[in-house]
């Protein structure tokens, strides 16, 4: 990003972050963010479609630390796809525990907004998890990881509906090279990328959670959904939720 676009991306997230910011505050920020990423990601891919070498196709390892290391892992899984990215989880043991990365395959531009949103979110649901009651039923580390998972698919759904947005707008623009060709491209680019340096890779099996905070972390990822009410709420049984990171 221009260094202009990033600081103002940057100061949106971080009101949005701010512990005393009401709901609506947030997602207004969030949205405003959102809706600055993802013209900026369409804007970069037409770019570079007339001068590749203004955004390279790369990877990076980005490490996620514990608690919940694994549900964090999947927060970034589905920040990077729904921005055109991919993500492979990797699983290590060292020093008497298992530490997880992500390895990031995609455009520079892309995976430089992957990496500035995930932070952002990691900072918001920090804080939901901090304010949000555990039932009395129910066990703190159970809830959480439900809460996560739900907070997860909220800002999926609304980070996949801006990109969308996003492409849809900068179609309508009657000169240049065809939106969706140009990403179409892209994304077989990452995807050989990726196949290349991971041909045998396998589909993780689905995790299965207990607790009962999917709802409430749902709900959560909607405030900070990164897309604004204007896009629309999904139906309760979207909430239906994928585990696999490819």
């Amino acid at each position: 990003m221009t260094d202009t676009m990033l600081e103002k991306v940057r100061k949106l997230l971080a009101k949005a972050e701010d512990p005393g910011c009401t709901p609506a505050e947030a997602e207004a920020l969030n949205d405003k963010a959102a809706e600055l990423i993802a013209k900026y990601g369409v804007d970069r891919a037409l770019l570079a479609a007339a001068a590749p070498d203004t955004d390279p196709v790369g990877d990076r390892v980005v490490a996620v630390h514990a608690p919940y290391a694994l549900d964090k892992s999947g927060l970034l899984a589905t920040v990077a796809h729904a921005l055109r990215c991919r993500a492979v989880r990797r699983k290590e043991w060292a020093g008497g525990a298992y530490s997880y990365s992500m390895h990031l395959f995609g455009f520079a531009s892309d995976l430089e907004r992957v990496e500035l949103l995930f932070t952002s979110l990691l900072v918001q649901a920090a804080y939901g998890l901090a304010a949000a009651p555990v039932p009395e039923w129910d066990t703190p580390a159970a809830f959480r990881r439900s809460w996560l998972v739900g907070f997860t698919q909220g800002v999926g759904i609304r980070l996949r509906q801006a990109e969308q947005r996003a492409t849809q707008d900068a179609a309508t623009t009657p000169a240049g090279p065809s939106v969706a060709l140009v990403l179409a491209d892209r994304g077989d680019r990452v995807d050989r990328r990726l196949e290349d340096a991971y041909p045998r890779l396998r589909s993780a099996e689905p995790r299965r959670l207990s607790g009962s905070g999917l709802e409430p972390g749902y709900a959560a990822g909607q405030r900070a959904d990164l897309g604004g009410t204007r896009l629309g709420r999904p139906a309760a049984g979207q909430l239906a939720g994928r585990r696999r990171v490819r």
